[in-house]
């Protein structure tokens, strides 16, 4: 199978940012959609192996972030190529939060959306989060970055380690 054939997949780049028991952090992820409309509805998948999962399945609630065009390679490296279990993810970030405490960029990103999680699956090697969007704003009118661009222009083409 060749998996860069999912590459082609439509959708967005983002910073998912959460707090538990007073620690932030935050990770990287590719996979959110709106499933609901009445009241809003989100679906994010993350990681198993992530601090972040194991933290929004504490603290069930996060802020994701909507990254724009403007991200840099680093901004994505910060978040999603090290561990919050090893650096404090949010020092020197310039960030806000949410009405639940969590964090969220304030630089880089489109838009942000609050959630409360109500639904939770295990797939395997990722956790499907089913939240209820508590707020959502609007943080500069630059165009949302999509997983293609990540892949085709802002990704290294080398291989990078985690």
């Amino acid at each position: 199978m060749d998996n860069k054939a999912l590459y082609n997949l439509s959708y967005g780049l983002f910073i998912l940012g959460t707090n538990a028991e007073g620690k932030l952090n935050a990770c990287v992820t590719d996979t959110c959609i709106q499933v609901a409309s009445n009241p809003v509805r989100i679906a994010v998948s993350c990681q198993n192996a992530n601090l972040t999962c194991s933290m929004i399945k504490q603290s069930k609630s996060f802020a994701l972030s909507i990254l724009d065009t403007n991200c840099s390679l680093e901004t994505i490296r910060h978040f999603g190529y090290q561990s919050g279990r090893n650096v404090s993810k949010f020092e020197n970030i310039s960030y806000q939060k949410d009405a639940d405490g969590n964090p969220y960029l304030t630089d880089q990103t489109c838009a942000v959306l609050n959630a409360h999680v109500i639904s939770i699956q295990d797939l395997g090697s990722h956790t499907l989060f089913i939240a209820e969007v508590t707020d959502a704003k609007l943080l500069n009118s630059n165009k949302p970055i999509t997983y293609a661009d990540y892949q085709n222009g802002i990704k290294p083409k080398e291989n990078m380690n985690q």
